[in-house]
């Protein structure tokens, strides 16, 4: 057998771009549907608005390990690729790009306008694909949908008609969260409520039929006025009430009277209402239905007028006094305040903090606005979610989502689906001018189905993107269709998303999929963290913190990308991450090239052997290999990617090339051919399935080696590595007792090396060492003593056995010029006097010894420090303990060092 060459240096770009397309090429993104138990996910659909930003990265690479592993466990995988039409953010783009040219949608009409929607969506969709494939997400192509396309589109218009059939869905005059920026009404999860500083204004409102309008005594003092506070004193021109509390001994007198809206010739009722809180500020609430949702709820209970006084566009109207129409609403702030406080009626303004509605997409203040709209009944829903949960149908991972989903779906309102926009699916609704009847259809109109007119015309309205969205994993199955992938994969069984999405996204899924399909869409629910950077802050333009996963991809590997990510993703945290942090999964992947192209270009004149004996570090090696496997087939079956990767990292990096790697020179080098063959047929082997093993965290750099392999075999039709089996714990291999053996000689080994470092002997020095043992390791350690002598340089061993440890007596004395180590059953002594100068050495620790006291006693004061106790996070503390107890644990071992040197 000849030597394999790999390449010098591990680059990525040398190979990953080429493999992805052999897999792609070789079919192996779809799904075998020859057997039962299919795994399936579907994406959640990025965005055609831009490119992939490292949340998506994230997204993406949790679930391609998903993918990645249950293929080769032999299930038929399916990883449904698409994207989503993205209504408000997509329209926003093009409109974005219309006013720089100093147009508008008008400006070219709603065909046009949504032709243009449609350029922009194939440019990003282009984008989004090329990303996706950079990352190696081994979706099926031939499946990709997008909820704009025919399919998705004639899915949603039969869930909008059934919902209308089944009295779910309806349409009338409410209040919404309006954005005058876009133009459109948006439901509650679309809104953000930040922390905001203003202001409460307080205010005058005379009581009618009072002789004066502003004297100092109140009205529950006998004056002539109420006292209100606002924080939006603009929208008193709306106001058609104020309200009590009907307990309220202070205002009982007012209730059914009236009091004079000031700057308006208007006077609205005093009513008495149980939401009034009696211990807020004075107790009276102005009422202003058309621009408060609690507002609106008064109103509708007492029959009270309801006035609107915005515009869609966010100006004041034509129902106010004719010196604020057309006014914005700051400016008719200002105006309002100055004539308030010209009149008498300003009594006075606090700073306070509160929450301010913001439009998710563009930041807009939101307006509760009174606007007629189409609405789903989400309460029926709701409860069967609801019950899905509790039956067990879905889990969560992590569970402490659970308590987010039950609360949102108990606290469920209206959803409110229509968008007064262009680019969506547009509502399948016609109303006619002739008989004024609305008529909801699954076909397009041409004339009233009641009265025969043609004089019809198309709600002009669009469906809110998550309508769409909420059908997603049955409707890229064919849905409504009866389709062979509707039968053979759905449910699907697993959602990867992150937290900021359960309401908008998750909890919707799971009623859609009841509703329609009477199963839960998935059963397993991973809720992963966001990716935020070093100060623990959301990645965003403005703050400039963001990172690109491109070119994440570029610099370090798209395997170092994804590693990176699953290393640092433990359940229910967040991930704080900088560009440095990726240089964990490039040192990795690196390792892994390294070692392997070792092994490989010391092939020559090799032959692989039929079952090859085992020595007592081969199966050592096994059985840690096999305690990896069943560590990691865990982790990934409940989600814990983190522990995974870490149990990866370990294996590989110190079992395999610190350990079994290294031991195996013993054998490479000194043995006879027949050795010689034994230990590279065991240990090409091994390569093979760490290989397998490594595979789902990094696909690109395992299957390129995985290839050049001498050994490797056919699955399935098939020697890619993507295609192989995933290694599986195996009863025979485990074995305690070579694992033991081999902690032994590990912490022998490592003890010596420890020394030959402290006292600064090079690699190429061999020393001499007498080790004592007691009963437990004796034959072991004579098997294998050139295996002890290789891994910890060791030039002359002695080995005494059946020793009683720790006695100077029966001439069991510290041999002269020797720094003795005690490990568990072993005493061993070094020839330190041989290799180096003891007076030298001796200075050398007394200045070190000398040095730790110091920073053993700057630590010891910290923490008897009480205010630092309290203050300090618990992991700071932790870690401040930690360095003491190393601290004082090596000082201990350098004093020790200096007794034996007298």
């Amino acid at each position: 057998m000849k030597g394999i060459e790999l390449e010098k240096t591990y680059d990525p770009k040398g190979f990953e771009d080429r493999i992805y397309a052999h897999w792609k090429e070789a079919g192996a993104f779809k799904p075998k549907t020859d057997t039962a138990h299919p795994y399936v996910m579907v994406i959640p659909p990025p965005n055609v608005t831009g490119v992939l930003h490292l949340g998506h990265g994230l997204n993406i690479s949790l679930q391609d390990i998903a993918i990645r592993f249950h293929r080769m466990h032999g299930e038929p995988v399916l990883w449904v690729p698409g994207t989503d039409h993205a209504g408000i953010a997509t329209q926003h783009v093009v409109e974005k790009r219309l006013k720089a040219k100093g147009l508008s949608r008008h400006d070219l009409g709603r065909d046009t306008f949504v032709e243009e929607t449609w350029k922009v969506k194939r440019e990003h969709h282009i984008t989004i694909s090329r990303q996706l494939a950079r990352m190696g997400a081994s979706v099926d192509w031939s499946r990709e949908r997008f909820t704009l396309d025919a399919g998705l589109s004639k899915a949603v218009r039969e869930v909008f008609v059934a919902l209308y059939e089944r009295k779910l869905l309806y349409k009338g005059n409410y209040l919404v969260n309006w954005c005058t920026s876009c133009g459109t009404a948006l439901s509650d999860d679309e809104v953000d409520h930040e922390d905001t500083p203003g202001k409460l204004y307080h205010i005058r409102y005379p009581v009618a039929g009072a002789t004066t309008q502003n004297s100092e005594p109140s009205a529950q003092q006998g004056g002539d006025f109420v006292e209100i506070a606002t924080t939006r004193p603009e929208t008193m021109l709306g106001d058609t009430a104020v309200a009590v509390h009907p307990d309220d001994e202070r205002y009982r007198h007012l209730v059914g009277k009236k009091v004079r809206l000031p700057l308006t010739d208007r006077e609205i009722p005093v009513v008495a209402d149980t939401y009034v809180d009696r211990a807020f500020g004075t107790g009276v609430v102005k009422i202003t239905p058309a621009h408060d949702p609690n507002d609106w709820e008064v109103a509708q209970r007492h029959g009270l007028q309801v006035i609107t006084i915005l515009s869609p566009d966010g100006h004041l109207n034509n129902e106010v006094p004719e010196q604020y129409q057309g006014m914005t609403v700051q400016a008719a702030r200002d105006a309002v305040l100055a004539e308030l406080k010209a009149g008498g009626f300003f009594i006075k303004a606090e700073d306070i903090t509160h929450a301010v509605g913001h439009c998710y997409r563009c930041h807009t203040v939101i307006e509760p606005f009174l606007s007629e709209q189409w609405f789903v009944r989400m309460k029926p829903l709701a409860e069967k979610a609801l019950a899905a949960w509790k039956a067990g149908d879905i889990i969560f991972y992590p569970r402490k989502w659970e308590n987010t989903y039950r609360h949102w779906l108990e606290n469920i309102r209206d959803w409110c689906v229509s968008r007064q926009l262009w680019w969506g699916h547009r509502i399948p609704a016609w109303s006619c001018a002739t008989c004024g009847t609305t008529t909801v259809s699954r076909t397009d109109l041409t004339a009233c189905p009641h009265c025969g007119s043609e004089n019809i015309e198309q709600d002009p309205d669009v469906l809110d993107t998550w309508f769409s969205s909420w059908l997603w994993p049955f409707s890229t199955l064919g849905w409504p269709e009866a389709t062979a992938d509707l039968a053979s994969f759905y449910p699907t069984t697993a959602l990867v998303t992150a937290y900021d999405i359960i309401f908008f996204w998750v909890s919707r899924m799971i009623m859609a999929g009841l509703e329609f399909t009477g199963k839960a869409p998935f059963r397993d629910i991973y809720i992963h963290g966001l990716v935020r950077d070093k100060l623990g802050r959301k990645m965003s333009k403005s703050l400039g913190n963001g990172l690109d996963p491109l070119e994440l991809v570029d610099e370090f590997g798209a395997d170092a990308l994804k590693f990176t990510l699953a290393f640092l993703c433990a359940q229910g945290q967040d991930l704080l991450v900088d560009k440095e942090s990726f240089k964990l999964g490039s040192k990795f992947a690196n390792k892994i090239w390294n070692a392997s192209r070792y092994i490989l270009m010391n092939l020559e004149n090799r032959n692989l052997i039929e079952t090859p004996s085992l020595l007592p570090v081969d199966r050592w090696i096994y059985s840690r290999l096999n305690g990896a496997a069943q560590g990691m087939n865990d982790a990934f079956r409940s989600y814990r990617y983190n522990d995974a990767a870490q149990i990866a990292y370990e294996y590989f990096w110190n079992d395999f090339c610190d350990w079994y790697v290294e031991a195996t020179k013993l054998s490479l080098r000194e043995g006879d051919d027949a050795e010689k063959d034994r230990a590279t047929t065991v240990l090409l082997e091994v390569l093979a399935e760490s290989l397998r093993l490594l595979h789902p965290l990094l696909p690109f750099v395992t299957e390129e080696i995985y290839g050049k392999l001498p050994n490797i075999k056919e699955h399935q039709g098939s020697t890619l590595l993507i295609n192989a089996p995933y290694p599986g714990y195996d009863e025979q291999r485990a074995n305690p007792e070579a694992e033991q053996d081999f902690a032994f000689l590990q912490e022998l080994v490592r003890m010596v090396r420890t020394l030959r470092s402290e006292c600064t002997i090079t690699p190429d020095k061999k020393i001499r060492v007498l080790v004592r043992l007691d009963a437990g390791h004796s034959r072991f350690l004579r098997e294998n003593g050139k295996l002890l002598k290789l891994l910890a340089g060791i030039g002359d061993l002695e080995i005494q056995d059946q020793v009683p440890l720790g006695t100077d007596s029966g001439g069991h004395t510290r041999p002269t010029g020797s720094i003795g180590l005690v490990g568990s059953g072993f005493e061993a002594f070094v020839y330190i006097a041989e290799a180096v100068d003891l007076a030298f050495l001796k200075q050398k620790f007394t200045r070190e010894i000398e040095k730790d006291r110091k920073f053993i006693g700057g630590l010891e004061t910290k923490l008897a420090n009480e205010k630092f106790l309290k203050n300090a996070p618990p992991e700071l503390v932790a870690g401040e303990q930690a360095k003491l107890a190393d601290a004082l644990k090596r000082t201990g071992t350098l004093e020790s060092y200096i007794r034996d040197m007298v």
